[in-house]
């Protein structure tokens, strides 16, 4: 029985090391805007100051408006990840100081089609995505790989 275990247990190790990276981890995002918005690629660090309200006005004037998934997302972590090298815990308790001095963290939706129906309605909106397809009638800003 303990040969069978460990030859198992081999195999789990090698399916998992196969399926893990398919998991969700290290996914592609799509950076995306509204398609009003008069830019049309972005920054790595742009994007950072979009996101801690540090930039808030396009080149034209247009007010940002940031969306952000869930903290529980896969896409949130992998944003978080690459964007500010925090986790979306670290992010969060983040904004939970600015709340004191009156700022308000970035909209937060629950999937990505709710992201794409928020940045195609909303002038000025930024959102990411999961890079499964392109998305129609949204600006890609980025691709965060």
């Amino acid at each position: 029985m303990f040969i069978f275990d460990s030859f198992l247990k081999r195999r789990l190790i090698l399916v998992l090391g196969l399926v893990w990276p398919l998991s969700g981890h290290a996914q592609k995002l799509l950076i995306i805007a509204s398609p009003l918005v008069a830019e049309n690629r972005i920054s790595m660090k742009e994007l950072a100051d979009i996101y801690i309200m540090k930039q808030q006005n396009w080149s034209d004037g247009v007010r940002i408006v940031p969306v952000n998934r869930e903290v529980t997302s896969p896409e949130r972590e992998e944003f978080s990840r690459q964007v500010f090298h925090l986790s979306p815990q670290q992010m969060a308790d983040y904004w939970n100081r600015l709340r004191f001095q009156g700022k308000l963290p970035p909209s937060v939706q629950s999937s990505d089609e709710a992201v794409l129906n928020f940045v195609r309605t909303i002038p000025g909106a930024i959102g990411y995505v999961h890079a499964r397809a392109l998305p129609k009638d949204v600006k890609l800003l980025m691709e965060l790989q």
